[in-house]
């Protein structure tokens, strides 16, 4: 029942993953600002994003001590790390990310402020010392991407004749 919840849960946070990605091709938004909103699908800054991710912890416990669940939550931590790399890497064809940076390590850093972000405003849903959990999500979420996302996509300025 619980990997039934699991997958579930999943598919609705890719399907929303999904639509930021559509959008951001659709609007012509740089990489780094449809990374953005995608990694924010993953925080807990409302109801069903907070059941979301009690879902997802309460599965990520249970495979701890049952291999079939870990394979699952590895499958699916090694698919995140997977679509980050793939945008810093896109992000290099373009010219937002630096041509001598390695994806990897970048999509395990991501994913991993991310995670850690996630437990922090889920303790904290309405935001530390003063400052609103999804003001806190946003600044968090800027500053590692500007860490990656280090220049600007030569793709939409060679369409715009600039």
């Amino acid at each position: 029942m619980l990997l039934h919840a699991f997958n579930r849960v999943s598919t609705h946070i890719r399907s929303r993953i999904d639509e930021r990605i559509r959008a951001g091709i659709e609007h012509r938004r740089p990489i780094s600002r449809v990374m953005a909103e995608a990694m924010a699908e993953l925080i807990p800054l409302d109801e069903t994003r907070r059941t979301e991710f009690r879902v997802a912890r309460a599965f990520a416990g249970r495979a701890l001590d049952a291999p079939a669940l870990a394979e699952v939550d590895i499958e699916t931590a090694r698919g995140l790390r997977q679509d980050i790399a793939q945008a810093v890497h896109n992000g290099k064809e373009c010219g937002e990310v630096a041509a001598d940076l390695d994806p990897w390590p970048a999509a395990v850093r991501l994913a991993a402020v991310t995670e850690g972000l996630a437990m922090q405003v889920y303790r904290d849903p309405a935001g530390v010392n003063g400052v609103p959990a999804a003001e806190l999500t946003a600044s968090v979420i800027d500053a590692e991407l500007a860490a990656v996302f280090t220049g600007e996509c030569r793709q939409y300025a060679e369409e715009s004749g600039a």
